[in-house]
């Protein structure tokens, strides 16, 4: 059936969110001074990436620290402020890009560093960028059916190896301007960790309701933007065109059931200053509900919308409404309204 997927939840909630940011600091600069060599001879300006997307700086896990490890951290603090016992969860499911290997599951990991029963189901979704918003509402579809009481939602991104190879590749005789600007986006992804703990609404009142949302489709555009850990090729203006086609057709769409044309916070998946203008544009929202972490951390994939919401959560009062939304590669988009 043609249009969006759209999902209601009757009794799940957010009951805290926690994040992990990587404690070194690579700059926009840092990365224009590794390719200057290849700047200068494609006749490229520096700058391009705080220029052109945004991005001044991102993390990257110093020594001593890795994804895993911080995933594992992040479950622990969200775990905390629930102030649920760890032997309660009944799903942790991880929805991480970043993956050292193919099997195992990196869930698996996670599983057994936070200390989980053997009764936890866990398991990896895997939906590019959109991962940790669609692991949400697999959790609150089964903490409405009864099948589960608590769920952990994880995500851990490692950006360096992927950038060191692109950066390496750029640098390499023969590197073309079509080259440097199909990987260009590489060059704006981050490292970070992010966890959600979901559970009853009705046994946590003070929680913040899941109180629906919308999946859309576009699968036609799956060649736009494929990555691995030797590298990611984008079509960039392609993709932006097919992206923004697909939001505001689940925008409107949405309007159906949702109205979403006054919240308190849009939290978007993180991409540049390019992707989010036109979104805002598009949709006429008030740029000033609009939070940005891109610029400091850049790109994390799916842990962006968590890592974000996380910053942003001290400013949130009981009543606000929050849309998570972003779109992912595939491609698809997700739209998703929590209650503060």
């Amino acid at each position: 059936m043609a249009g969006n997927a759209t999902t209601t939840f009757r009794n799940a909630a957010l009951l805290s969110l926690a994040a992990v940011t990587p404690d070194r600091v690579t700059t926009s600069a840092e990365l224009d001074g590794r390719l200057r060599p290849v700047l200068e001879r494609l006749s490229l300006p520096t700058g391009l990436l705080e220029r052109i997307a945004g991005v001044h700086e991102r993390r990257n896990w110093a020594q001593g620290q890795s994804f895993d490890a911080a995933t594992i951290e992040a479950g622990a603090k969200a775990l905390a402020e629930a102030g649920v016992d760890r032997g309660r969860i009944g799903l942790i499911v991880n929805t991480s890009v970043t993956r050292p290997h193919l099997e195992p599951s990196v869930a698996v990991r996670m599983h057994h560093g936070l200390g989980l029963p053997s009764s936890a189901v866990n398991f990896d979704i895997a939906n590019a960028c959109l991962g940790f918003v669609n692991g949400m509402s697999l959790a609150a579809q089964l903490i409405d059916a009864g099948q589960i009481e608590y769920a952990l939602v994880v995500d851990g991104e490692d950006a360096d190896e992927v950038q060191h190879n692109t950066v390496a590749r750029l640098s390499r005789d023969g590197t073309t301007r079509a080259d440097f600007m199909r990987e260009f986006p590489t060059l704006t992804l981050g490292s970070g960790a992010a966890a959600a703990v979901l559970g009853p609404a009705d046994a946590h009142p003070s929680g913040h309701r899941l109180l629906g949302g919308v999946t859309r489709a576009a699968t036609q555009f799956n060649e736009l933007c494929v990555g691995g850990v030797n590298g990611m090729y984008t079509d960039a203006k392609a993709l932006l065109r097919g992206g923004m086609q697909l939001v505001m057709a689940a925008w409107e769409e949405a309007r159906e059931h949702f109205e979403w044309s006054h919240m308190d916070r849009y939290v978007m998946h993180q991409v540049s200053d390019v992707h989010t203008d036109a979104i805002i544009k598009a949709a006429k929202l008030d740029r000033a509900r609009v939070p940005l972490t891109y610029p400091r951390f850049g790109n994390v994939g799916p842990a962006s919308i968590p890592i974000t919401l996380a910053h942003e959560a001290s400013s949130l009062t009981p009543g606000d409404r929050v849309l998570l939304m972003g779109v992912g590669s595939g491609i698809n988009t997700a739209m998703l309204e929590l209650a503060w």
